[in-house]
């Protein structure tokens, strides 16, 4: 049986890197002992071949482009990585809140908001994509930067 999981797992992480958490969730349907799936998992872990800090590090990189900080810190609790590794990568992370949040305004809308209804659109849009509201504030009114 421990071979089909650790063939279970090869093939999801051959497709992308994933997090213990979530390679556990995957392979338990497979197993017939939960300790099974640990010692795999435990197993990888020790060659190299899974790391919560590699997926955290790939998993921001790729995303912040998008998301915000909250967003972001939501979805790496989800998928089962642990608070410390997410405050470290997310301290390693260069660029600030504000300057990902002013990419991605700029990105989608360039101009400050016209009237009432177009300021509520991007407010209710940086909010979605996990910003603080005081700096969605500070990126939507140009309170530090001209337009």
């Amino acid at each position: 049986m421990t071979t089909v999981l650790r063939n279970k797992a090869l093939q999801h992480l051959a497709r992308r890197d994933h997090s213990r958490g979530e390679l556990r969730l995957k392979l338990l349907p497979f197993a017939d002992d939960p300790s099974e799936v640990d010692a795999v998992l435990d197993d990888f872990i020790e060659r190299g071949w899974q790391s919560d800090t590699r997926f955290a590090e790939q998993w921001v990189f790729y995303r912040s482009q998008r998301y915000g900080p909250q967003r972001l810190r939501a979805e790496l609790q989800q998928k089962g990585v642990s608070s410390d590794i997410i405050s470290s990568v997310m301290e390693e992370h260069g660029n600030t809140e504000l300057e990902q949040a002013r990419a991605l305004w700029r990105r989608k809308f360039g101009s400050p908001p016209k009237d009432p209804k177009e300021k509520n659109k991007q407010l209710r849009f940086l909010i979605s994509r996990g910003f603080s509201v005081s700096v969605i504030y500070k990126v939507v009114g140009g309170e530090d930067e001209d337009y």
